[in-house]
C-alpha cells in the first residue's frame, strides 16, 4: 500500500528591484519540490527545477536574492516542460500540495493562463503560512525563515532558493503534523 505523499513547492521567479521592467512579467525560473510522506513525516524527496524565462531577463537584484545566474536558468526547461515534469514525476495533478502562502499558486495560475500551458497541479492545496499562524493564533503572518526560528527548526541550504526553501517547508509541515496542527 503506497503512502500518502504530499508535494511541497516552492518557486522562484524574475524579479526586479523597483517595477517590472516594461513587457517582463514575472516568470517562474525555479521550481523546488519536497515529497512528504505524510505517515513517518520523512522528507523523502528534494528537487530543483530549473526554467528559462521567455519574457524576462534575471535580473542583478534576483541574482543576489536567489543566487540563481542568467546563465543557469537559461540552461534550464520551459515552463511547459516543467508542468509535465511534475505531473509526470511528482504526480502533481493527482497529490496534494502545499506552498509557503498563495504566492506560488497564484504566480502558477497566472503563467499557466499566459502562456496556455495545463496547470499542474490538482485542485487540493494547503497555504501552509496561513495554517502555521492561525495554530499559533498570530495577528500576523510568519514568513518561512521567522516560521523556522519560532518553531526551533534550522534553516537549512540557501534561503530563496527553491528546492532549499521546499525541504524547509516541509520540515515545518512535518512539525505541525506531529503537534496536531495540519489540516487532515
Amino acid at each position: 500500500m503506497e503512502s500518502n505523499y504530499l508535494n511541497v513547492v516552492d518557486v522562484e521567479a524574475t524579479c526586479w528591484e523597483g517595477a517590472n521592467p516594461p513587457g517582463q512579467p514575472n516568470e517562474i525560473i525555479e521550481i523546488g519540490v519536497c515529497v512528504l510522506d505524510l505517515g513517518t513525516r520523512e522528507r523523502v524527496g528534494r528537487h530543483s527545477i530549473l526554467v528559462r524565462p521567455e519574457h524576462s531577463q534575471v535580473s542583478e537584484f534576483c541574482t543576489r536574492l536567489t543566487t540563481l545566474t542568467p546563465e543557469q536558468v537559461a540552461g534550464g526547461i520551459t515552463f511547459a516542460e516543467a508542468c509535465a515534469l511534475l505531473r509526470a514525476e511528482f504526480r502533481a495533478d493527482s497529490r496534494p500540495w502545499a506552498s509557503w502562502g498563495d504566492y506560488d499558486r497564484k504566480q502558477f495560475q497566472a503563467q499557466c493562463t499566459g502562456t496556455g500551458t495545463a496547470y499542474p497541479f490538482g485542485s487540493r492545496h494547503t497555504n501552509a503560512k496561513r495554517v502555521f499562524s492561525e495554530a499559533r493564533a498570530a495577528r500576523r503572518r510568519f514568513g518561512m525563515a521567522d516560521a523556522l526560528r519560532v518553531a526551533g527548526l534550522p534553516l537549512e541550504g540557501t534561503h530563496h532558493r527553491g528546492g532549499d526553501d521546499a525541504w524547509n517547508i516541509a520540515a515545518l509541515i512535518a512539525d505541525m503534523l506531529d503537534k496536531e496542527l495540519w489540516p487532515g
